[in-house]
């Protein structure tokens, strides 16, 4: 475990999703190539992922699906951002998925400032998308928010402070989040290199290794 990965550990009483739902409605969610769910129901619209999802929390009684990191998934091969003939299929998810309904708040899991935000509105990209910059204990990382609402991104500022718990966005729905089912794609960066707005959430087999090291399991600090 590298330094920030032990800062990220050692925090506590993080959320970046509505706080009124307690981790005990939160039920896991596997979407990788090997789920049993996605091969019995095999969603391929972002409708049929809404229902598929909104069924699968009707069974487990839950509230929030989550999961997916280091996940394997079939998820993105409609869109060219991820499978073209030009590069390597990048199928491997580096973030932590919120899968919950649109319109719920977003809190920023700690204090930090805007270091910049984007409507990254290609299929299957992030949507309205927010980084913020934190330092504790002298590290610097970033923490990423992807699949917001349009609305999320008005008014925001660059080097605007934000607090740790605080709302800083809505999720977005299918129509303007990259035409997935409503979540919060959550993810922490080390590097976060030139990106401006963006950063890669999916990777190659040949680039995981990096981004392993780059991109830390989020759930280091959530704790769900």
């Amino acid at each position: 475990m590298n330094s920030v990965q032990a800062i990220l550990s050692q925090q506590s009483d993080v959320r970046v999703i509505d706080t009124s739902i307690p981790y005990t409605d939160y039920v896991p969610l596997d979407l990788s190539v090997n789920s049993k769910e996605l091969i019995e129901y095999k969603p391929k619209t972002a409708d049929e992922y809404e229902v598929f999802i909104t069924d699968y929390l009707s069974k487990k009684q839950g509230r929030v699906a989550y999961g997916g990191y280091l996940e394997k998934r079939n998820l993105y091969e409609r869109s060219s951002i991820f499978n073209s003939s030009q590069a390597v299929e990048r199928n491997i998810h580096i973030g932590l998925d919120l899968w919950v309904n649109a319109h719920t708040p977003v809190l920023a899991a700690l204090d930090g400032v805007i270091h910049s935000f984007n409507n990254n509105n290609n299929l299957g990209d992030y949507g309205p998308t927010i980084i913020l910059k934190h330092m504790l204990n002298k590290y610097k990382f970033y923490s990423l928010y992807g699949h917001l609402s349009l609305e999320s991104l008005d008014l925001l500022e660059i080097g605007q402070i934000v607090k740790k718990g605080k709302q800083i966005a809505t999720l977005g729905d299918a129509s303007v989040n990259g035409d997935y089912a409503p979540h919060l794609h959550f993810q922490i960066i080390q590097d976060i290199q030139d990106y401006i707005g963006d950063y890669p959430g999916v990777c190659s087999e040949n680039d995981l290794e990096f981004y392993k090291m780059n991109c830390p399991n989020p759930n280091l600090l959530l704790k769900i």
